[in-house]
């Protein structure tokens, strides 16, 4: 008999939604893998998201989705406020990002990812007035003792007190642009190391608070939407995100006003401001290498391999999952184009 968790309610997520989940973003990666280092990253991004649209269609869940590829008329596919999955089931918010790093894709480098977040309707803040925002990222062992108002340098020294290492043993991974310039000067004043991505918000925070990955702390300016996905993979996680949202422009400014949201500098988004209760999932499928995951891989005869994180904040349960696949019996019942 198939046991029944007492705990979850109608309207919430299920614990048997993850697996259907991960099938999502498995069909995303293979759609974009075949596309790994050809050097067109809307190509790429376009494959994975129909690839993305056409599976999630299945999930039994009735969503909604608040972080997607844009407004419906700038972008018919995955747009915002589309309704996704079959119709019943938990209605939810649902954060999609088919391409997480799509010139990593392009290029052919590094952790190119494909992500998908859930939780329940109405979980999940609101990004839509400004899209960048300052973020701290650290892991449970330093969740309680960092604070994104503080000096980077007393930052650094905070992580490395608490996981019982020197501030030159620290690593820090922070996207490389001109705007981070200043930022990146202070870390190394402090003898930290220092990772620099291209591409891959919600990759890097995943790697600043997992075990294993080498990356202690993320620092640094990105995507606002990114940072409510990766949100959703710290309440699994226990680790921090900490975020102060950053206009780019007055009239942006002018809009988040207008929007009611704080833009004091001493005012801070926690990881329960980005995503609110405790039921949500996240799920990652590796396109490219990576700390986190293997990317697609190719085998004889017409299969491919692929590798996943789920995770589910209620539980804490990180599972990885790593699934062969027959392309050419897929192809065989699925629109989805997993060559080209």
């Amino acid at each position: 008999m198939t046991p029944v968790d007492l705990n979850v309610s109608p309207s919430n997520p299920d614990r048997n939604l993850a697996m259907e989940l991960v099938r999502v973003t498995e069909a995303a990666a293979l759609a974009a893998g075949r596309w790994v280092g050809r050097g067109d990253k809307n190509g790429a991004d376009g494959v994975a998201v129909n690839a993305m649209r056409v599976m999630i269609s299945s999930v039994a869940m009735n969503g909604t989705v608040v972080i997607g590829e844009g407004e419906k008329d700038e972008a018919p596919m995955l747009f915002n406020g589309e309704q996704v999955g079959d119709g019943t089931g938990p209605e939810v918010d649902v954060a999609v990002d088919p391409i997480d790093g799509t010139t990593l894709t392009a290029k052919g480098m590094n952790n190119a990812v494909a992500v998908m977040a859930v939780a329940p309707r109405g979980a999940m803040y609101d990004p839509s007035a400004v899209f960048y925002m300052e973020k701290l990222v650290t892991g449970r062992e330093a969740a309680d003792v960092v604070d994104i108002r503080l000096p980077v340098a007393d930052n650094i020294q905070a992580v490395a007190k608490a996981k019982g290492k020197q501030p030159e043993d620290v690593t820090v991974v922070i996207l490389e642009r001109p705007r981070h310039e200043q930022m990146i000067e202070e870390i190394r004043a402090t003898g930290a190391r220092i990772k620099l991505i291209t591409d891959g918000d919600v990759a890097g925070a995943i790697m600043a608070a997992r075990p294993g990955t080498g990356i202690d702390l993320m620092l640094g300016i990105g995507g606002t939407p990114e940072g409510i996905i990766a949100a959703c993979a710290m309440k699994a996680l226990g680790g921090t995100i900490q975020g102060r949202l950053w206009p780019t422009d007055d009239e942006e400014r002018q809009r988040a006003l207008d929007a009611g949201h704080n833009l004091d500098p001493d005012f801070v988004l926690h990881t329960d401001d980005l995503v609110t209760g405790d039921d949500c999932f996240f799920v990652a499928t590796g396109i490219s290498d990576g700390e986190l995951m293997q990317g697609v891989r190719y085998l004889p005869n017409g299969a491919a391999t692929t590798h996943s994180l789920v995770m589910r904040s209620r539980s804490g349960t990180i599972r990885q999952v790593i699934s062969e696949h027959q392309l050419g019996k897929m192809k065989r019942f699925s629109e989805i184009a997993f060559s080209s």
